[in-house]
């Protein structure tokens, strides 16, 4: 009786063990996981004036949780037709996957704003335009502000 008592705890000790062990792998699965992309999503005003601040705002997230461990995420802005021109400003962590920065535009143009996310052995790129002044945005920007690259990176 006492084996059987013995092999029973055993056993259970292992289905225990492993149950825990799965649930940790599944976890790190979803975060280290490049089938699971990140997302991220790219919020500014349409339009602002000249000498105004911008705040410029990503939200990062990974099968829909916030990614507060980004390796990299900064914009680069640049006003249009002169993207060899542009400026790197880097984001920073505000809380919940959300990464901002603040931008003054002090010409008025329309701008072109790119967000690089490295996150996970993952990148995305997407991007977007903003009117300062009594600019307009081009109509190719405003049919392509969805635009969006996504690549996993191999390390």
């Amino acid at each position: 009786m006492k084996k059987q008592l013995i092999w029973f705890m055993m056993l259970l000790v292992f289905m225990l063990a492993a149950c825990t062990s799965k649930e940790e792998e599944q976890a790190a699965e979803v975060e280290n996981n490049p089938t699971v992309p990140i997302e991220a999503a790219l919020a500014l005003p349409e339009k602002a004036n000249v000498g105004e601040e911008v705040t410029i705002s990503t939200t990062v997230t990974q099968d829909g949780k916030p990614v507060n461990d980004a390796d990299e995420v900064k914009y680069e802005i640049w006003k249009d037709g002169t993207k060899e021109n542009s400026e790197m400003i880097d984001a920073v962590l505000k809380g919940e996957g959300v990464y901002t920065a603040a931008k003054t535009f002090n010409e008025e143009a329309a701008y072109y704003i790119q967000v690089h996310v490295t996150a996970r052995n993952m990148h995305t790129m997407p991007k977007s335009a903003i009117a300062i002044g009594n600019t307009v945005i081009p109509a190719d920007a405003r049919e392509g502000s969805a635009d969006h690259d996504m690549e996993a990176m191999d390390h």
